[in-house]
């Protein structure tokens, strides 16, 4: 938002520079001036060109932690999966030249197939996506859902969450807050949770992993676990009957993304 906010200074700069250059420029009467073209016409793929080089489809993120508030910045960086007879969550990780990266589980992908497959987004339409791989070491997987498949102006209209590896900030008794997908398709279930280790060793996932109290239902695997400024610090992952909840710290899943992608 700060670089926005800054190139939006330049160009109020640029035309107050020009609006002054030409109220000074002399103007003979025989030959009237035409106003100075100052706006040129550009394309949904200028546009898209343009946020990419800026970095500006990422979900702001609060200087105070405010869980309502976070939600509110990064619900649009959660989706459902659609498999058929399953679904599952996943998160907007990064928006690159290809398309929309989405984060997942490896367990979630495992009923993910091409041909029937779907990624709805909060917005309300929906696109294929390929498949990208999945970890060997860490329960986590990634979706590429690319710009042909889903338009450029539904495309610039995504945003990606927060994912660049903040992570050693985390405190034990922190409250934080998962995002996944309902029952219904257009369902969002907003759960806040107590984070109260940051790597217990769960045998089940083979790794460690984040742990917390909280809520989680079916559904919700591959959904976001973020912290009260709205920043991703991992997919959720699993949960129990006695209100605990695990997942895969935000670490991992660049590991994972590097794996995959070498990127």
């Amino acid at each position: 938002m700060e670089k926005g906010g800054r190139i939006n200074k330049i160009a109020y700069v640029i035309l107050f520079s020009l609006e002054c250059f030409f109220q000074t420029l002399p103007v003979k009467a025989e030959e009237p001036s035409l106003p100075p073209h100052l706006i040129q016409s550009v394309s949904e793929e200028d546009i898209v060109e343009g946020m990419l080089a800026l970095d500006l489809f990422h979900c702001p993120v609060l200087e105070e932690p405010d869980l309502e508030a976070a939600y509110e910045n990064v619900r649009d960086s959660v989706v459902r999966i659609d498999m058929g007879r399953a679904y599952g969550s996943g998160v907007i990780c990064w928006m690159t030249e290809e398309g929309a990266v989405i984060a997942t589980n490896r367990h979630v992908l495992e009923y993910w197939r091409e041909e029937t497959g779907v990624v709805r987004f909060p917005q309300g339409y929906y696109a294929g996506a390929r498949m990208l791989g999945s970890s060997e070491t860490c329960d986590v997987g990634f979706l590429l859902v690319e710009k042909e498949e889903i338009g450029l102006r539904a495309f610039s209209g995504l945003r990606s969450a927060l994912a660049d590896g903040i992570y050693g900030g985390l405190r034990v008794d922190e409250e934080i807050f998962c995002l996944g997908a309902g029952r219904e398709e257009d369902e969002m279930i907003f759960e806040e949770a107590v984070l109260e280790e940051t790597d217990k060793y769960i045998e089940t996932f083979g790794s460690e992993m984040l742990y917390g109290r909280g809520f989680a239902r079916e559904g919700m695997s591959g959904g976001g676990m973020f912290d009260g400024c709205g920043r991703l610090i991992g997919l959720l992952t699993g949960g129990t009957y006695q209100n605990e909840i695990a997942g895969v710290p935000v670490t991992q899943v660049l590991e994972a993304y590097w794996e995959v992608t070498g990127v």
